[in-house]
């Protein structure tokens, strides 16, 4: 198979908004033909997530109200980098805050575009194991429920589309092909 590189050179850049989470920006681009075009572009220090498993074979998920969707929306913990940050710290740190529980053993999962047409963030996906109990320190403003659920009960939720958080759709796939 013949793959063509279609890459768009940037000419120019214009900031548009510089916030705390995200910033907006337009390039002016060549197209592969010579033509002009226009791309508005989010940029995002991106996220990191972790699914852990239990002895049991059950899974701690978080449901929180999502203003972009304007419901409460069943997750696996996650949260966003700080500029630089080490996604898998990053992890780590968001399930013992959001649920309380360590895990002793982390396994990576992959990293992946969230929405690659406008937004730059990098979701980064880990599979805890040996869970130990740390205590929950929520961040100030944060307010969830901390849920448990069977893996094979979440792969099903999946499968019926009752999961409807991306990032926790791919974690509760690839654990179930890890762990079987």
């Amino acid at each position: 198979m013949d793959i063509k590189n279609f890459e768009e050179k940037t000419v120019a850049v214009e900031k548009i908004f510089d916030g705390k989470v995200v910033k907006l920006r337009v390039e002016d681009v060549v197209l592969p033909d010579g033509k002009a075009a226009k791309r508005e572009l989010i940029a995002h220090p991106g996220g990191a997530g972790m699914i852990t498993v239990d002895e049991d074979r059950n899974v701690l998920m978080v449901r929180q109200y999502r203003i972009a969707a304007k419901e409460m929306i069943l997750e696996i913990p996650a949260g966003k980098l700080e500029y630089g940050e080490d996604p898998k710290v990053c992890a780590e740190r968001e399930i013992i805050e959001e649920t309380g529980y360590k895990a002793g053993k982390v396994i990576p999962l992959g990293s992946y575009y969230a929405t690659p047409g406008y937004c730059e963030e990098v979701l980064s996906l880990y599979l805890g194991t040996d869970l130990t109990w740390q205590g929950q320190n929520l961040d100030e403003g944060e307010f969830l429920n901390v849920e448990k659920y069977p893996l094979d009960t979440l792969y099903q939720m999946v499968m019926d589309n009752k999961i409807t958080d991306a990032k926790t759709a791919i974690a509760i796939l690839k654990a179930k092909a890890i762990l079987g």
